[in-house]
């Protein structure tokens, strides 16, 4: 099921103008892996000297592009990148592996590069050998039609069960030069990020040594990416990479980073947790993208893992879903965290409205601006555990009828 062949979420945003990035050129071609009458297969190529940093999947299972990604990245360059949609190259054995070496010789032949310093990434059905002869055919006329330009193309050459594609952008300074962040993404269902993404794909044109490229992505995905869920399934191919081309001229960045990058820090941070929030919003089957914000908790480490529970959740997410008021079940969704909790210190509020206070219903609570609230596009629940200052904010969206039609079809 492709994306294109599905409704548009109502949560949808607009795709955003996205400048050339000095040292890329990206394109998108129809190679038939899965799909018939789309692009399927994306391809980046990159300056010499280009900088990469990446995190990936803690699924136990992953695909063969990760693993060859993860066999890689230590080189800490790249001149390529690989994309295919309709097979995620997974449970794949020798084949998968043979399909991911072939792909990345043959990618590293036209870029005239090392086949290391190709990344690869594969996104579609679990356990279906990939057609690799047909992706390595379509790579000539790929990398002929590479330009500076086709981001959009590249934003929805990778949807899977996407309903829009998703990108971003930012700029920052680096001493007294701007330099340009740009991304996508791609994500609708088995999103439950433990590391990265499912597949996302951010270049810079800032000259920025590997290993602090790598400790910037880090921190950023904490932030954004590793704060949203859709399912609580983590893919087997999440991948997210970060490109810097070094085609800026500004003060030279030592490898440890420091305040020199602070903006650098912010720009990635805001690209990061747009395209995050893209994925929620574009759930399977989504209607609401809902907040949660969880306070008082014993760390923030502890805040979050309740938050996570809360947006996991099959109850709450019908509730919502439904537009029901219903409380009890966040407060069940805290108590099975398996964090410190007490039940008569537990406060609990939607949309700014406190339905619950230390253990109890709030005396004269009026569901009315709840009920309001719920039905909106966007539902905010704030919860405190009153034992603590640890804090977090996850995003999820709610559970409807769509998510099963969606994904009882998925290989049909």
């Amino acid at each position: 099921m492709a994306g294109t062949d599905l409704p548009v979420s109502p949560l949808a945003l607009p795709l955003p103008a996205l400048p050339a990035i000095a040292g890329l050129r990206l394109g998108t071609i129809e190679a038939g892996i899965r799909y018939k009458g789309r692009a399927d297969l994306t391809m980046l190529e990159f300056a010499p000297g280009t900088t990469v940093a990446g995190v990936f999947t803690q699924n136990k299972c992953p695909g063969a592009p990760v693993e060859w990604c993860r066999a890689v990245l230590p080189g800490g360059t790249a001149r390529a990148l690989v994309v295919n949609a309709g097979n995620a190259n997974v449970f794949t054995g020798r084949a998968g592996r043979e399909a991911t070496r072939a792909t990345a010789e043959a990618a590293a032949a036209l870029v005239g590069c090392r086949a290391e310093e190709v990344f690869l990434a594969s996104t579609g059905v679990i356990g279906e050998t990939l057609p690799h002869a047909k992706l390595t055919a379509a790579l000539p006329a790929l990398h002929a039609g590479l330009a500076p330009d086709r981001w959009p193309e590249a934003a929805r050459g990778i949807m899977t069960t996407d309903t829009f594609p998703k990108a971003a952008v930012r700029t920052a300074r680096i001493g007294e030069t701007a330099v340009t962040i740009a991304g996508i993404a791609k994500g609708s269902g088995m999103i439950a990020p433990d590391m990265a993404t499912m597949l996302s794909f951010v270049a810079t044109d800032a000259a920025i040594p590997a290993p602090a490229l790598q400790a910037l992505l880090a921190a950023g995905t904490a932030r954004s990416f590793n704060c949203v869920t859709v399912d609580s399934d983590t893919s087997t191919s999440d991948t997210l990479l970060l490109f810097a081309t070094g085609q800026a001229r500004h003060p030279a960045v030592p490898a440890e980073g420091g305040e020199i990058l602070a903006d650098v820090a912010r720009a990635l941070d805001a690209v990061l947790m747009d395209l995050a929030l893209m994925v929620a919003r574009d759930g399977e089957g989504a209607q609401k993208l809902i907040e949660i914000t969880v306070t008082g908790a014993v760390s923030d480490a502890s805040a979050h893992r309740i938050a996570m529970a809360i947006a996991n959740s099959p109850l709450v997410k019908t509730a919502i879903a439904g537009e029901d008021a219903n409380w009890g079940r966040i407060v069940m969704a805290v108590g099975k965290a398996g964090e410190p909790a007490d039940r008569d210190r537990l406060s609990v509020a939607v949309g700014g409205t406190w339905m619950a206070r230390e253990g109890g219903v709030v005396p004269g609570y009026d569901e009315t601006p709840v009920v309001a609230h719920m039905k909106g596009r966007e539902v905010e629940i704030t919860v405190d555990i009153g034992l603590g200052e640890g804090r977090a904010r996850v995003w999820t969206c709610d559970l409807t009828h769509g998510y099963i039609d969606i994904n009882g079809s998925y290989r049909s």
